[in-house]
């Protein structure tokens, strides 16, 4: 068992952290919790659709999930918040109302939304944060190591600038959004690598992650730094990746610096191959949402030791500590191991990928 602060050291640009977590972990316990049988309800708040990984992977691979474990018995509520903390809010508790056995909750704004998790404690109904760790009395915390997240992508750009970078060279950092406490750990573990190799021109928090406030973000940088003067950004996620691509080619630049992501949506990986998008972070959403199903089920019906099996670390939030959790394994992805990441994994096609606008720069990275 581990304890979280979360602060990793990485060698390398693959990590695997999950190897403590038995994901087909089963069993019962003689002191189990209260059981329920195969007719049971999750709810599952996701807080967006600008970054279009929740309604594509999370929620399908769910729901397919929970019917597996359940014999086609389980049903799955579903309710995605538009990045609008309050709705959110109000989805919660319509699903506390409703009486859901259990709550998968992706916070929109992880301190915002603490009072509902207390509500729902109250009404004896279990809820495990997804991908971002919420406050107030969460039973288990299901995500990536963030923090470790931060290190590939600031990693990776050293790696693309070269072994001549030094403190000259002059990057942007379009980071994530405020609400968001996942942003600010991405953020500290690219400023572990960044900090002291190059000079931090501007940095903006980018509010609800959307791509438009990261091209606004980006065109403001252009504009006080000069287009000639950024040799990289960073950027927290593949979205925003798109809008400071935007901001570059309306600004007249053609030959973009190398800009980071994080999610390895298609349109990312697609700019990836052509090169104007240096990398992004692929993280196995089948990985982390069939074990979120895993968990759910498996707390609903008081199997205690697979519960245990599947949540093997420990973090702490603003308002709890020891949490017990899992954090999944995350990969830098270039143009140099598509193959071996979102192909392999099944989440894109060959087909997918190389359309008709792509398919020669597929072909010269030999992806066909």
């Amino acid at each position: 068992m581990r304890r979280i602060a979360i602060a990793v050291a990485a060698p390398t640009l693959t990590f695997s952290l999950a190897a403590c977590g038995a994901l087909g972990g089963s069993g019962s316990s003689s002191a189990a919790s209260p059981t329920k049988g195969n007719d049971l309800t999750v709810g599952l708040l996701l807080p967006e659709t600008a970054n279009t990984r929740y309604e594509k992977f999370d929620y399908p691979i769910i729901k397919k999930k929970v019917a597996d474990l359940t014999r086609n018995q389980g049903k799955v509520e579903y309710a995605n918040a538009d990045a609008d903390a309050g709705r959110q809010a109000g989805q919660m508790q319509r699903m506390i109302d409703n009486k859901v056995d259990v709550i998968l909750l992706d916070a929109v704004d992880s301190h915002a939304i603490a009072d509902m998790v207390q509500k729902a404690k109250d009404a004896n109904i279990p809820v495990i944060a997804y991908d971002r760790l919420s406050e107030g009395p969460i039973d288990a915390y299901i995500s990536f190591d963030n923090e470790l997240v931060g290190e590939v992508q600031g990693r990776s750009l050293l790696e693309a600038l070269g072994s001549g970078v030094d403190t000259s060279d002059q990057i942007v950092m379009i980071n994530g959004s405020p609400t968001d406490p996942n942003a600010k750990q991405f953020k500290e573990g690219a400023l572990s690598q960044l900090n002291g190799k190059v000079k931090i021109g501007k940095s903006y928090d980018t509010k609800d992650w959307k791509p438009e406030n990261a091209e606004a973000n980006m065109a403001q940088a252009l504009a006080s730094l000069g287009k000639d003067n950024i040799a990289a950004v960073y950027s927290a996620n593949d979205g925003m990746a798109g809008g400071v691509i935007k901001a570059f080619k309306a600004a007249g630049v053609t030959d973009l610096p190398f800009i980071t992501g994080q999610d390895a949506e298609l349109d990312a990986v697609q700019r990836i191959v052509t090169g104007e998008q240096y990398m992004s972070v692929y993280k196995s959403y089948r990985t982390e949402a069939e074990t979120a199903a895993q968990m759910a089920v498996a707390k609903v019906q008081g199997k205690d030791i697979q519960f245990d099996s599947l949540t093997r670390d420990r973090v702490s939030s603003p308002t709890h500590k020891d949490i017990p959790a899992q954090l999944v394994s995350v990969v830098a992805l270039t143009k140099n191991n598509i193959k071996d990441t979102v192909i392999e994994d099944e989440i894109y096609g060959v087909s997918d990928i190389c359309t008709a606008k792509y398919r020669e720069a597929c072909a010269a990275i030999g992806l066909k």
